[in-house]
């Protein structure tokens, strides 16, 4: 299908569906105007912007019912939007579109302190929930570095993990049950205050589905106790290939810590110079890892790890047992994005994940490409399950250098893919990362993917253009060899 027939498909009475909508919402609750939807025209990935037709911000479920009726009767595209701290352009809008934000939708419904779960509005932001619960002796476990203003109907859209994802999952893991409204209407209650449920499992199927299966109204959360006693270890190292050969023998130990983050010395001294968390300058690469669970296993599994982190190579090992100097270790790690901004006009932060074994020979082809392309790069990884974010450092004003870094990025999530990773491992594929999915996947993959998307989306107006490349696209990228007989139905580009 050309772009003028995309294009086309998405034709409609723009002041008939604005009469719609305003009826519905009233003006408040809807923005047109130039000025108020600049902040829309991107989420974070902000290399790549659109302003919106129209943002609409309902209050409440009924409303969204009401809009995304509208929109489907019109055949209206319908980008759904929670904070906007997305990375890989998942809530980027189009210009012939409604943006739903759920911003307002953020009120905490239930707190169940015996069966240790919440129920949330999607607009309710991440740290929040871990607030509200903690005078109860409970948190919320996955913590994304964008916490503070990150949602929780965005983190089910993406799937986001944090820090302490390698014991205690990403949010597909911490998610009970939702509430989630399809493009035909369908109100779906999928889950629910227990953590398993009969049939198939469509809460791992809806977490990660980037708003492109539905609009999540509601989501339940399962709460966890706050361990009794926590420590967080700083181990220094020489360079970063030792470092990784600690997090395989922690990790080959058998020690699951609660989170375990490797920095670089780039990552390190923008860090230390944002945060003052107290990271040694001349280290070439840092592990932070907390440990946590009663006083005398975290006392024994501390000892332990002591030791590999000598025996790998640390040259200094610190321990933080007050919470206070805890919080100010982890600070660091928590301001890393940030605190790169400080080193270069601009960053593109990549997210890619390999196996654990693999670290070291993604370290050195990141540092060729970095030495290949002139561009610095601070890398910060969720060492213990593999998935990298390097930042790219760049300066836009300099004519070919955003090209040069998007190349670059794409050539560094293929390597985690040739490695037997993937292109993804916790902030989505959006439109970002759509030439590399046609790297990791088949033609026959993709079609399966687009018949799940026309199962839960036959209208094709939810979040289109996003999360799975077409095979028009792909074929034209080389990265596959399409045959008539992959495709399980003849509009497949449509989407």
């Amino acid at each position: 299908m050309s772009q003028e027939d995309v294009e086309a498909a998405y034709e409609f009475d723009q002041q008939a569906v604005l009469k719609e909508l305003r009826a519905i919402l009233g003006s408040d609750s809807i923005i047109t105007d130039p000025a108020g939807l600049k902040p829309y025209e991107c989420d974070g990935l902000t290399a790549i912007r659109e302003e919106p037709w129209v943002v609409v911000v309902p209050e409440n479920e009924a409303q969204v019912i009401a809009v995304v009726d509208v929109c489907r009767h019109a055949g209206v595209p319908l980008v759904p939007r929670g904070a906007g701290t997305g990375l890989s352009g998942g809530a980027r809008p189009r210009a012939d579109g409604v943006v739903l934000s759920l911003a307002r939708m953020n009120r905490i419904l239930e707190i169940d302190p015996l069966n240790c779960t919440a129920r949330l509005q999607p607009g309710v932001r991440n740290l929040a929930i871990s607030e509200a619960v903690a005078e109860l002796g409970l948190y919320y476990a996955p913590d994304p570095s964008s916490q503070i203003a990150c949602s929780i109907g965005g983190n089910v859209a993406e799937n986001s993990g944090g820090v302490h994802c390698l014991k205690y999952g990403l949010t597909v893991h911490n998610v009970v049950g939702l509430r989630v409204l399809t493009s035909e209407g369908d109100l779906l209650t999928i889950g629910g205050s227990v953590l398993e449920a009969p049939g198939f499992d469509l809460l791992a199927l809806l977490c990660g589905s980037e708003g492109m299966l539905g609009i999540v109204t509601e989501v339940t959360v399962q709460l966890l106790p706050k361990p009794p006693e926590v420590i967080v270890m700083l181990g220094a190292f020489a360079d970063a290939e030792n470092c990784g050969q600690a997090v395989a023998d922690i990790i080959g130990h058998g020690v699951i810590p609660a989170g375990m983050e490797m920095m670089d010395k780039l990552a390190i001294q923008a860090a230390e110079q944002f945060a003052h968390a107290g990271y040694p300058l001349d280290a070439g690469a840092i592990l932070l890892i907390e440990l946590d669970g009663t006083a005398e296993e975290v006392a024994a599994v501390g000892e332990t790890v002591e030791h590999l982190l000598k025996r790998s190579g640390a040259s200094h090992v610190e321990i933080a047992v007050d919470p206070e100097a805890q919080q100010k270790l982890w600070k660091g790690r928590k301001s890393a994005f940030p605190a790169v901004g400080r080193l270069a006009p601009d960053y593109y932060c990549m997210d890619g994940t390999i196996p654990r074994r693999r670290l070291a020979d993604v370290l050195r082809r990141i540092d060729e490409l970095s030495q290949e392309y002139d561009l610095p790069v601070a890398n910060v990884f969720h060492a213990g399950d593999g998935n990298l974010h390097p930042l790219i450092l760049f300066d836009a004003n300099i004519p070919g250098q955003l090209e040069a870094t998007e190349e670059m990025g794409g050539r560094i999530l293929e390597l985690c893919v040739q490695m037997g990773g993937t292109v993804t491992g916790e902030h989505g594929v959006g439109i970002e990362k759509l030439n590399q999915m046609c790297v990791q996947f088949n033609a026959l993959e993709l079609s399966q993917f687009f018949a799940v998307k026309d199962a839960f989306d036959p209208a094709g107006i939810l979040n289109p253009g996003k999360g799975i490349p077409t095979l028009t696209r792909c074929g034209e990228l080389g990265g596959m060899h399409v045959r008539q007989g992959d495709l399980p139905f003849a509009d497949i580009e449509r989407f």
